[in-house]
């Protein structure tokens, strides 16, 4: 009888220890150990799949081409992704249960076999015949897409060795085991374990794999932090469940930028790209108090979005601060400058900031908008027609310049917007406006005068 190994590993980041502990003393956490058995010497199973051992090249010599990426005909998968697949990678994709994962991840393996080859859509959690009904109901023929369902890593390695496909999904890594190891499918030690084979095939063939993953109810990836740190690439899938708008988002990327996010549309035929994001924020867009347009960079993509403020008279000591969308240290940096440089009096007020859509503005430049929405609110005066916002706010009230100017001036003509707010010192001679009337201001004060409409 194999001899068996007991370990406890840490759930949040992956530390082991000989007995079990209540908190880790890596990262904190509490009771996130758990037990893991271990056939001893399991690891050599790991060590028989890397192959030959390989010899030190000088990198001139080493062939790296970028035009052998795997196309995709869904223009915003491939753009999250840096271009398309590349050979030879391992990607996890996360996001929460029923938000669209399989039908994205199922309708991009139809395209590849349509256009480059054959794959195989591995799923461990459904049987070949539920597939084929989401399939026929998404209109995906699938000519060269094989469905296998297996949980057996062994023999899911195999089927690939014998079918050479171009591209391999597996649905979802969670439900994926090893035989060498004693533990259930799901465990850290099984979720690390085929996480490290799959890199090796990936790597060892030049067959980019795909994994799908749960993600806890804190919305992280279940298992360790570990398995993250193996694949190449880490996409979220965010959105609501109830809402058709769906945003993919690379937290980590080799072969590509962190910053882009591919918008979609989850319709009746599946997930649906769509192109022009900015205009399917702004397509309900209020023009009351408390809505200004903001012009925010996505990677490389400029997008339109729309900021809305509510400001109420507290029913308690201490006003409330509510930011959705919008980082929550940002909107209190915003409301301190609002109070002390302009002279709004928000002490006694709530105020409630929210991006329309779901996106999730990060960057400074989305400061001035933020400012504006909330001063309109507070005043009830709205911001003149047909203005979009951008700069930076500094403590001392004044307006900063942001970067890539142009192609955000050029995204709001584009969309029918006819003047733009901005720092006095973006404005230049050699500054292409893209035909908008520029407005200028110098601090916030400045910039309230010139953005709400005068009673």
């Amino acid at each position: 009888m194999r001899k068996q190994r007991v370990r406890f590993v840490c759930q949040q980041c992956g530390g082991e220890s000989p007995r079990w502990v209540g908190k880790c003393p890596n990262c904190g956490a509490w009771n996130s150990y758990v037990e893991t058995l271990e056939a001893v010497g399991a690891g050599s199973a790991t060590r028989a799949i890397l192959g030959e051992r390989q010899t030190p090249t000088l990198l001139p010599l080493i062939k790296a081409d970028a035009s052998s990426r795997i196309p995709v005909a869904n223009a915003e998968f491939g753009r999250v992704l840096g271009g398309g697949i590349v050979p030879g990678s391992l990607v996890l994709i996360g996001g929460d249960p029923g938000i669209g994962k399989s039908t994205l991840l199922i309708q991009i393996a139809a395209q590849v076999a349509d256009k480059v080859g054959s794959v195989l859509y591995v799923s461990g959690e459904e049987s070949p015949h539920q597939i084929k009904m989401r399939a026929e109901r998404l209109g995906i023929a699938g000519d060269r897409l094989y469905i296998l369902s297996e949980t057996n890593l062994a023999a899911i390695l195999e089927h690939v060795e014998t079918l050479k496909p171009k591209l391999v999904i597996v649905d979802s890594i969670q439900s994926v085991y090893v035989d060498e190891l004693a533990s259930a499918a799901g465990s850290v030690g099984q979720l690390r374990e085929c996480a490290v084979r799959l890199m090796h095939a990936a790597k060892g063939s030049g067959i980019p794999i795909f994994l799908i993953g749960h993600v806890t109810k804190e919305g992280a990836i279940a298992g360790p932090r570990v398995l993250e740190h193996i694949v190449d690439s880490v996409l979220y899938l965010e959105g609501e469940r109830f809402q058709a708008y769906r945003l993919l988002r690379a937290v980590k990327n080799r072969f590509g930028s962190t910053n882009e996010v591919g918008v979609f549309e989850m319709r009746e035929e599946g997930m649906v790209e769509v192109t022009n994001a900015s205009e399917v924020f702004l397509a309900e867009r209020s023009k009351s108090p408390g809505s200004a347009v903001l012009v925010t960079l996505e990677g490389t993509r400029p997008l339109l979005v729309e900021c809305q403020a509510l400001t109420s008279t507290t029913s308690f000591g201490l006003p409330r601060r509510t930011a959705n969308g919008i980082d929550y240290n940002r909107l209190l940096i915003i409301a301190a400058v609002l109070s002390k440089r302009v002279g709004l009096g928000l002490s006694n007020q709530d105020i409630f900031v929210n991006i329309v859509g779901g996106m999730q503005v990060d960057e400074p430049a989305a400061d001035l908008g933020m400012a504006l929405a909330i001063a309109s609110s507070f005043r009830d005066v709205p911001v003149l027609p047909e203005m979009a916002a951008v700069g930076e706010v500094g403590l001392s009230g004044e307006l900063r310049s942001v970067s890539q100017i142009e192609k955000r001036l050029n995204e709001a003509a584009k969309l029918g917007f006819t003047r733009c707010l901005l720092p006095t010192a973006m404005k230049h001679s050699k500054l292409k406006t893209g035909g908008l009337d520029i407005l200028t201001a110098r601090t916030v004060a400045e910039a309230l005068e010139a953005a709400l409409v005068r009673g």
